[in-house]
């Protein structure tokens, strides 16, 4: 008595194509198989900012390794990266840096914000003047956000995963990214923005002394 076996796609790219009788035509279109190969092969920048960067080593590590979902080929150049897994806290002076790697990337490009700070600053953000509020405070799209503090590496695996759906997922046309923007002290974080308002409504003098009263004239 065999074994019924059911029809499960075995690969990712297999539900694009039509096989015939015999197993010798398949028929389908060049886009499928060009999503499927771009998906298949996402070469990561080797680029980390903070504690999640940890993480993110651990993920290409043996213990875990992404090798198997494409992504294990960490490239030291932005002109050979595929995405950009924005791991860590993001400061003022290093958002230029941020800026000028992503436009060096080739198009199709893409971007993993890793960790609550990538996405929003994180705790450091309202206690710390030099911080960004995220990624996307800079200009820099995000295609894919892993939430956590930091996140597991098997949280960076589902990124990945999710991120081959959406360019499996994409229909035809060029994607466009809007231009990018200088950073400013403006972007940095909540302690900058309590200070302003302490100086402007003279809550706080401005050599940073007590404020002064009948008992600190």
């Amino acid at each position: 008595m065999g074994i019924e076996s059911k029809d499960v796609p075995k690969v990712d790219g297999e539900k694009f194509v039509q096989q015939f009788s015999g197993g010798e035509i398949i028929m389908t279109k060049s886009e499928n198989i060009l999503k499927w190969a771009e998906s298949s092969s996402i070469w990561p920048m080797t680029f980390g900012l903070s504690c999640c960067a940890i993480e993110m080593m651990a993920t290409g590590a043996s213990k875990f390794d992404i090798d198997r979902l494409g992504s294990g080929v960490f490239r030291a150049s932005p002109r050979q990266c595929d995405v950009m897994i924005v791991a860590g806290t993001i400061c003022i002076k290093m958002g230029e840096c941020m800026k000028k790697l992503y436009a060096q990337m080739p198009e199709p490009k893409y971007v993993i914000a890793m960790g609550n700070c990538a996405i929003g600053g994180g705790i450091f953000y309202y206690d710390t003047y030099s911080v960004v509020q995220g990624t996307e405070k800079l200009g820099i799209p995000v295609d894919v956000h892993v939430v956590g503090c930091p996140p597991r590496p098997e949280g960076l695996m589902h990124g990945i995963l999710k991120l081959k759906e959406k360019i499996q997922m994409t229909k035809g046309g060029k994607i466009v990214h809007p231009p990018l923007t200088n950073t400013s002290p403006a972007q940095g974080g909540g302690l900058l923005h309590k200070l302003k308002t302490a100086f402007n409504d003279g809550s706080a003098p401005k050599d940073g002394t007590q404020s002064a009263s009948p008992s600190n004239p």
